[in-house]
């Protein structure tokens, strides 16, 4: 059972967007540990079984699909994984652990078929374990305690999904070294459906791949322009730039936190985009979605205004449909290479108090064509 004084999580309760919750993939496999363990150590099949949520003030009621002994030291049980209304490769997945005594009196972590091994650094998990995160590790200790009254149980736990292998090829894993298999998340334990949260957190991963080896720079970018320019002029690999989208200021929350916890300094950030987004940060501006921030027209004509250029100049910036309108408007412009890279130095000023961390941060600006406008 779980801990008394905790609250049933309802997932039959929608969410404010009136669509369905679900479980991660940490609560199925924690799910099916705790059930695995009432068979391994009293003989009871349950149907269901009770896991504590991370945040010690909820639990979590998860059907059980399976449960066996597949020979006289190891059970073997199966959750479906139910990811609600949020659209999810693992969605419909059987999560799987397989549960034995060891005589190492503590708990050790196995990869099944179908969870992935980490062969690249910067990841929660060290290389060469099992790509199960922190969050579902602690889950499933505590599952142990619940159901074995204690923590000090030998206990091996196998965790696998059923065509992992398979997923795993939707998901970000091959790109980010994690082989074999799909990666077993959450943080909360709860699938919000349709909401950023699995977008924002594969972006943390990026960041901390991208930070691995102790490099000494790495690009962000908002989209795919600025892409070349990291490549080829900066000789960047692919692993150290990092596609943002619209999540600037939590993108540098996550540098600023992977280099505290290293406890070192990065020496070069690089930004590199259109300056339709990144000019943005000027207003102060950090998550840049057109629907949650106007356009930066006004922002170049501003900053062309402090500069001195032609009043009619600045009008015609102010009023241009878009960004990339007012950077066609400047082109043959004397001064506006001088311009963007007044922009690109503001931007940077502000991105740096961000992230005292990085010892320098460079903007690249470009226009739609990959073409630079400012310093580079």
């Amino acid at each position: 059972m779980a801990q008394t004084g905790l609250r049933e999580f309802d997932l039959n309760v929608l969410a404010p967007n009136g669509l369905r919750r679900g479980r991660t993939t940490g609560s199925c496999a924690t799910a099916a540990v705790k059930a695995a363990l009432y068979l391994l150590l009293y003989g009871e099949h349950r149907i269901q079984v009770q896991i504590t949520l991370p945040d010690n003030a909820h639990y979590l009621t998860v059907p059980i699909q399976d449960c066996r002994w597949l020979n006289e030291q190891t059970v073997r049980a199966e959750v479906l994984k139910d990811g609600g209304d949020d659209p999810d490769n693992t969605h419909g997945a059987t999560i799987f652990a397989e549960v034995r005594k060891n005589n190492k009196g503590k708990i050790r972590f196995f990869a099944g078929a179908g969870v992935g091994i980490t062969t690249q650094p910067g990841l929660r998990v060290a290389v060469g374990e099992p790509a199960i995160n922190p969050t579902p590790r602690e889950m499933m200790r505590q599952a142990v305690v619940e159901a074995a009254g204690n923590s000090d149980q030998g206990l091996d736990l196998t965790i696998g999904c059923v065509n992992g292998e398979v997923i795993a090829k939707k998901t970000f894993n091959p790109k980010l070294g994690i082989v074999g298999g799909i990666s077993i998340l959450g943080t909360s334990g709860i699938v919000e459906p349709l909401s950023l949260a699995s977008w924002i957190a594969s972006i943390e991963v990026y960041v901390r791949v991208a930070l691995g080896n102790d490099v000494n720079s790495i690009a962000l970018l908002p989209g795919k322009i600025g892409r070349s320019y990291a490549k080829q002029t900066l000789g960047l690999p692919e692993q150290r730039s990092v596609q943002i989208a619209n999540f600037l200021g939590d993108t540098l929350g996550f540098v600023q936190q992977s280099l505290a916890e290293q406890q070192r300094e990065l020496d070069v950030l690089w930004l590199l985009g259109h300056p339709g987004k990144i000019a943005k940060v000027l207003d102060g501006v950090w998550d840049t979605h057109s629907g949650k921030s106007d356009m930066a027209m006004r922002i170049v004509a501003r900053i062309a205004a402090e500069r001195g250029l032609d009043s009619h100049l600045v009008q015609e910036l102010e009023q241009a449909n878009t960004v990339e309108a007012a950077t066609e408007r400047l082109r043959n412009e004397p001064g506006a290479q001088t311009l963007w890279t007044d922009i690109e130095q503001r931007i940077a000023a502000l991105v740096h108090a961000q992230v005292p961390a990085v010892k320098k941060v460079e903007v690249r600006l470009f226009n739609l064509q990959g073409d630079s406008l400012g310093e580079a």
